[in-house]
């Protein structure tokens, strides 16, 4: 319930709106340990949000308090149903609405309504899109052969590929996952590691198995690695097989070489899946080597059945300071191509 209060009298362009929830306990969920949920609401959105027992009021500008209203009541529907919130999942449907407004019309958001967002749920765990990037991301996993994650660390890429893969092998869709990555940066030169295969790659291949802890059980995860339902595939290995029933995960592409991109891509079987991830701005090949993943999704964009999702550093959801070092770093190379391009050149 809602009720549009007059209003101030020094700013006519701004609003007051109350909001009542009708369950106390959940309103206290809602507002978060000492009131931080709110209190992001106020920062990001430049409102204010009084508690007042189940009663919030909200004042600042009028498109401001509407973004508000909805950020709340999004989440209030997701404690109804039982589900968590902290504040990272403030965070995600602020970024939703900002996007909704300014940005995109997403057919995942009902215009000036509940958002609606992507969701990845196993036994253990439900993961839900905090970004519109991430939410389309989720949703082409679902119907695409092929699906490209594109961009810097910390936006998902790689944890939500492989929540969406346990995911479908929970509900037994696919027989089996399947993750490989690049072992070493020029190369995959493994045999003087010591150690069986599984030992010479699971170095490499951590963040992959960290995200598959959070999915499942650990002793699922031990059992199925055992029995091979889920299998560690150094790229090297690929040559010459052709994967069925399964979701096959290509992590760090950037790293690829040509050959070995298309010697991937070309392994897809019947009811498979394929997901890549990678940032192209993190090459590590020698200097003259093109990477895999610059000319695959160069020559896939628009190709049937692949999807090509780009992230960016608003994308990014980790630590807010890891979004600004993305912005740093990119802001540095952009100024060294302008350098670069103005050399020579007669002023």
């Amino acid at each position: 319930m809602s009720r549009h209060l007059a209003p101030t009298a020094d700013n006519a362009l701004a609003s007051q709106l109350e909001l009542a929830f009708e369950d106390n306990r959940l309103a206290a969920q809602l507002y978060g340990d000492f009131d931080q949920n709110l209190a992001l609401i106020e920062q990001r959105l430049k409102v204010t949000a009084t508690p007042r027992g189940n009663h919030v009021l909200l004042k600042g500008a009028s498109s401001q308090v509407d973004q508000a209203r909805r950020v709340l009541e999004s989440l209030y529907g997701s404690l109804e149903e039982g589900r968590t919130v902290d504040i990272s999942d403030v965070d995600g449907v602020i970024r939703m609405i900002e996007t909704e407004d300014s940005q995109l019309t997403l057919p995942t958001l009902e215009r000036k309504g509940k958002v609606r967002m992507a969701q990845i749920a196993t036994r253990k765990s439900t993961i839900v899109a905090r970004t519109p990037a991430q939410d389309a991301y989720m949703r082409a996993m679902e119907r695409s052969e092929l699906v490209f994650g594109v961009g810097p660390a910390g936006t998902g890429k790689t944890y939500l590929a492989v929540a969406h893969a346990a995911s479908l092998l929970e509900r037994g869709d696919i027989n089996r996952i399947i993750l490989s990555r690049p072992a070493v940066e020029a190369g995959e030169r493994l045999g003087f590691l010591p150690g069986d295969m599984k030992e010479k790659v699971d170095p490499y291949l951590r963040p992959l198995y960290d995200a598959l802890y959070d999915m499942m059980k650990p002793e699922n995860v031990e059992r199925c690695i055992t029995s091979g339902i889920i299998e560690v595939a150094p790229l090297a290995f690929m040559r010459g097989r052709t994967l069925a029933n399964a979701v096959v995960i290509l992590d760090e592409a950037q790293n690829t070489t040509s050959m070995q991109m298309k010697m991937f891509l070309t392994r897809l079987g019947e009811n498979s899946k394929m997901i890549v991830t990678g940032d192209p701005t993190q090459v590590d090949l020698p200097r003259g080597e093109k990477s895999g993943l610059v000319e695959a999704i160069g020559l896939l964009d628009g190709v049937e059945g692949v999807h090509i999702s780009r992230f960016n550093d608003k994308d990014v959801v980790r630590h807010a300071l890891v979004g600004r070092i993305v912005r740093a770093y990119e802001a540095d190379t952009a100024k060294k191509l302008a350098e670069k391009a103005t050399e020579g050149i007669p002023r």
